[in-house]
């Protein structure tokens, strides 16, 4: 078959370029002829073409074009809507607006307007709607979608090479025996920055006055007032001194960072998948979250999920946690047995595989 990958942006670090990315290699090496298609791409390892051309390059109605939906787009809803091909949207989900109404007029408006494509791919009829997650098809089934053309592959990623990578130490904070909460992810008012701050407040006070909260992630200027509160949040509790942002790491020190923590701590109210709890199963780093959106789907049983995110609440788990090496083992096994079983490379192969059988 001869498979069309369409995103709007491909570049290094960014989970829907790696889905996409690796999603064409894994197709290539059972024989499909596959050309990536994004409207600008950086630092990528193979040819990527103008979407523009997109339409003279399909040749037959039996080709296939995948629409990576991560943004609303209006010339890629333009190019599924005229092409003569088959078509599959590839959901990996859009936050709600409603999490950035007061901190970025901007991010309110480019969410809104992404959400709203769901209904307008829906009208569509595509051939299949492929979600990162149940909980992303459900917005594509409750605009209209016939469950029967919707299905689950949980995203392509790099944890592997994460799992290969030297640790680098230098920037992890030592403390001495003392919980190190991690976290992982783009600074952002639904990844739940403001309440992981007041959960590490609540560690000092009843768990240890060492207990550090370790950070990977950027912040987009669009969302500096957001970065600011986080900052101040900080300054309230006196945690200056107890909290590491590190805003360029590579995956060295991003594997150090999930080496020594005691948890990943996701305390998220929004996700469509969460690679990065994905990269802490297979590293054998447990996981402490809020059961939101798509994360219980993703966690399985490999970690303590809760149904709310109560300072106390997540600093009991933490407390536990640290002093339970039993348990700590047991999600470490859990972790990367439920890696092994649902979200490793050749799993996520056989199941594209599986997922693309309808087409012949």
């Amino acid at each position: 078959m001869r498979i069309a990958m369409l995103a709007p942006g491909l570049r290094p670090y960014d989970a829907v370029s790696n889905d996409c990315l690796q999603m064409g290699q894994a197709l290539r090496r059972h024989g499909h002829e596959v050309s990536q298609f994004a409207w600008h791409a950086e630092h990528v390892d193979e040819p990527v073409l103008d979407p523009a051309t997109l339409e003279s390059w399909v040749r037959s109605p039996d080709d296939i074009v995948v629409y990576h939906y991560c943004t609303g787009l209006d010339a890629a809803v333009d190019i599924l809507r005229r092409v003569r091909a088959r078509r599959v949207v590839r959901s990996h989900n859009i936050t709600p607006p409603g999490f950035f109404r007061g901190w970025s007029p901007a991010y309110v408006a480019a969410c809104a307007n992404g959400r709203e494509h769901a209904a307008r791919l829906a009208r569509m009829r595509c051939d299949l709607y492929l979600g990162a997650s149940a909980f992303n098809n459900g917005d594509f089934i409750d605009a209209g979608v016939d469950p029967s053309r919707c299905q689950v592959l949980p995203p392509f990623h790099v944890a592997e090479k994460l799992v290969a990578a030297p640790a680098d130490y230098s920037r992890v904070p030592r403390v001495a025996g003392a919980p190190l909460l991690l976290m992982v992810g783009r600074v952002a008012p639904n990844k739940g920055f403001l309440e992981l701050v007041d959960v590490l407040a609540a560690c000092h006070s009843g768990v240890a006055a060492d207990a550090h909260l370790l950070l990977y992630g950027k912040l987009d200027p669009n969302l500096a007032s957001y970065g600011q509160a986080f900052s101040s949040r900080v300054e309230e509790h006196g945690l200056r001194n107890h909290v590491t942002v590190i805003r360029d790491g590579g995956d060295a020190e991003l594997r150090a960072g999930f080496a020594s923590a005691t948890a990943l701590v996701m305390l998220s109210a929004h996700e469509g998948f969460c690679v990065p709890v994905v990269e802490a199963l297979a590293l054998g780093t447990p996981v402490i979250a809020y059961g939101s959106s798509a994360l219980p789907e993703t966690i399985g049983d490999a970690g303590l999920v809760w149904e709310d995110r109560d300072p106390a609440l997540i600093a009991a788990a933490v407390a536990r946690l640290h002093a339970d090496a039993d348990l700590r083992a047991q999600l470490r096994e859990r972790g990367k047995a439920r890696y092994a079983e649902r979200f490793a490379p050749a799993v996520l192969e056989r199941d594209l595989l599986a997922a693309f059988s309808r087409f012949g």
